[in-house]
C-alpha cells in the first residue's frame, strides 16, 4: 500500500482507511502502560495528606495557621513549574528517540524526587526536590502518547475506559500510605519507636514506599515494555542535527522489539515542527483542557486544606489519617465509576456532552464548601456534615471523567500519527502552567480569606469564576471528537 501523507488540518479520527471491525486490545502491552500510570498519582497523593502538617513542623509559617495554605500551594506548584518548562521537549523527543527511554528517565526522576523529599528538613529542600522531579518527569504525556500508539479508532474508547484503574489505585493507595505512615516513630512506637532514622526523618517512610513502587515500575518498563515508535532517530543524530541545523527524521524499519499497530502505523510520516501543530482544533482542545485543569487543581488544592483548617477559621479540623481516608475513598469511587460507566456514557452521549456536564458540576461542588463549614459550626462534625462531604465528593466523579474525554479530543486533533507525542507535549505544557497557577492561587486566596478583616467566602468566589470560565470554553467543543 502506498504511504499516505496526512494533511495537517485533518484529525486522526477523521482520516480515511479506518478499520471497519473492532480491533482487539493489545493486552500484552496495555497492562504495562496501565501499571506505569500508577506511579505519578501514587507519588503525588502520598504527599497530600501530610503536607499541611509537614509545613507546620518545619516552622516556615512561624505558627501562623493562616499561612499554611499559602506554603502548601507554593510547594504543589513547584513540581509543575519544572514540568511546564520541559514537558514539550520530553514529548517531542519521544517522537524521535522513542517513548521507552523518556519513560525510564521520568521514573528515575520520580524516585529521586520522592526519596529526597522524605529527607528534606527545610522548605527550600522540599521545593528543590519537587522542582527537579517535575523537570525530568515526562511520563504523563509520553504514556498517553504510547496509549494512542497502540490503539485505533475502534478500540480507543474501550482502552481509555481502563485508565481509571491506575488512577484509582494511585489515588486510593497514596493517601492511605501518606495518611497512615507519616511520623511512624511517634504514632507506632511499638513497631518503629527504636528507629533513629525515622525519628530524625519522620516523613521518610511513606516517601520510601512510594519510591520502591516507582523503582519496580522502572524494572518492568526496562524488561517488558516494547517501543511503540517505529520511526526513530538516534540521540546522537538528533544532537548533531540540531547543532548543524540538519534534519534527521528519517524513517527506520521497526525492529522485533518495537510494537507497531498495523492498522495505523505509517513509517513514511515524520514528526512535525511546533508551528504545524498550531491548528484550530489543537488550540480549541488545549483551551478546554487548560480551563478544566485550572479548576480541578485549584479544587484539589483547597480540599485537603479545607479539611485540615480549624472549624472556626472556615474548615473541618480533620487530622491527616481522616484526610487520607477521605481522599482514598474519593479515588476508589472515581475509578470504579469510570471503569463501569464511562464507555457506555461515551457511546450514548459523546465525549463533548460528558465534558460539559463535568465542568458544570463544579458549581454545586463549590457551593457545598461554605455549607459544610456552617453545619460544622452549628452542630459539629456529625452526620449532616459527612453527608454533605459525600455528596461533594460524588459530584467530582463527573468532573474527573472530563479527563478521558479531552484525551480523546487531543488524539483526534493531532495533525499526524508521528506527531502524537509533540501534540500531547504541547497540550501538557499549557496544562503544567495551569497546574502551577491553580494550586498556588487557590491556596493563597484560601489563606487570605481566613485572615482577620477579609471575606471568608473569597476563595469560593474565586473558584466559581474559574468554573464559569471552564463551562464557557467547553461550549466550543463538538459532541464527538471526530467532528
Amino acid at each position: 500500500m502506498i504511504a499516505r501523507q496526512d494533511d495537517e488540518e485533518t484529525p486522526l479520527l477523521q482520516q480515511p482507511e479506518q478499520p471497519t471491525t473492532r480491533t482487539p486490545l493489545p493486552w500484552d502491552q496495555l497492562w504495562i502502560i496501565l501499571f506505569l500510570q500508577v506511579s505519578e498519582p501514587l507519588s503525588c497523593q502520598t504527599l497530600s495528606p501530610f503536607i499541611p502538617q509537614l509545613i507546620r513542623d518545619i516552622g516556615v509559617t512561624h505558627g501562623d495557621e493562616s499561612q499554611v495554605g499559602h506554603y502548601v500551594g507554593i510547594l504543589q506548584s513547584t513540581y509543575y513549574a519544572g514540568h511546564m518548562l520541559t514537558i514539550f521537549h520530553w514529548s517531542q523527543l519521544s517522537d524521535h528517540i522513542g517513548r521507552k527511554p523518556v519513560i525510564l528517565t521520568a521514573l528515575l526522576a520520580i524516585s529521586v524526587s520522592m526519596f529526597s523529599f522524605g529527607l528534606s528538613k527545610t522548605f527550600l529542600g522540599l521545593v528543590v526536590s519537587r522542582a527537579v522531579g517535575g523537570a525530568f518527569d515526562g511520563s504523563n504525556s509520553v504514556i498517553k502518547s504510547m496509549m494512542m500508539d497502540i490503539t485505533d479508532v475502534t478500540n480507543m474508547p474501550k482502552a481509555y475506559a481502563y485508565t481509571p484503574i491506575p488512577m484509582m489505585i494511585g489515588k486510593t493507595a497514596g493517601p492511605l500510605i501518606g495518611g497512615s505512615l507519616f511520623r511512624p516513630a511517634d504514632r507506632f512506637p511499638d513497631i518503629f519507636g527504636r528507629s533513629e532514622l525515622l525519628k530524625a526523618y519522620p516523613y521518610l517512610l511513606p516517601c520510601f514506599i512510594s519510591t520502591n513502587f516507582v523503582s519496580i515500575s522502572g524494572l518492568v518498563t526496562y524488561f517488558r515494555l516494547k517501543e511503540s515508535v517505529s520511526t526513530r532517530t538516534s540521540l546522537w543524530e538528533l544532537i548533531k542535527g540540531g547543532l548543524f541545523r540538519q534534519s534527521y527524521t528519517k524513517a527506520h524499519q521497526p525492529s522485533s522489539n518495537v510494537l507497531v499497530n498495523p492498522g495505523e502505523a505509517n513509517s513514511g510520516e515524520a514528526p512535525l515542527p511546533l508551528r504545524a501543530l498550531l491548528t484550530p482544533k489543537v488550540l480549541t482542545v488545549t483551551a478546554s483542557y487548560v480551563t478544566l485543569v485550572l479548576f480541578y487543581m485549584a479544587l484539589g488544592s483547597v480540599l485537603p486544606i479545607f479539611y485540615a483548617t480549624p472549624i472556626e477559621l472556615g474548615g473541618l479540623s480533620l487530622d491527616p489519617p481522616r484526610i487520607g481516608a477521605i481522599l482514598a475513598a474519593q479515588g476508589a469511587v472515581h475509578g470504579i465509576f469510570q471503569l463501569v460507566f464511562y464507555a457506555r456514557l461515551h457511546d450514548h452521549f459523546g465525549a463533548g456532552a460528558i465534558h460539559f456536564t463535568g465542568v458544570s458540576s463544579g458549581i454545586p461542588i463549590i457551593i457545598l464548601f461554605p455549607v459544610i463549614n456552617a453545619l460544622a459550626r452549628a452542630h459539629g462534625v456529625g452526620l449532616a456534615v459527612w453527608l454533605c462531604v459525600a455528596i461533594q465528593l460524588a459530584l467530582t466523579i463527573s468532573l474527573v471523567m472530563c479527563y478521558i474525554s479531552l484525551t480523546l479530543f487531543v488524539r483526534a486533533a493531532a495533525p499526524n500519527r508521528a506527531s502524537l507525542g509533540a501534540t500531547n507535549g504541547f497540550v501538557q505544557m499549557f496544562l503544567a502552567g495551569a497546574r502551577i497557577i491553580g494550586p498556588a492561587s487557590a491556596a493563597s486566596v484560601f489563606s487570605y480569606s481566613m485572615q482577620e478583616g477579609h471575606h471568608a467566602w473569597l476563595v469560593y468566589y474565586f473558584l466559581m469564576a474559574i468554573a464559569f470560565l471552564a463551562i464557557g470554553v467547553s461550549l466550543l467543543l463538538p459532541r464527538d471528537p471526530s467532528v
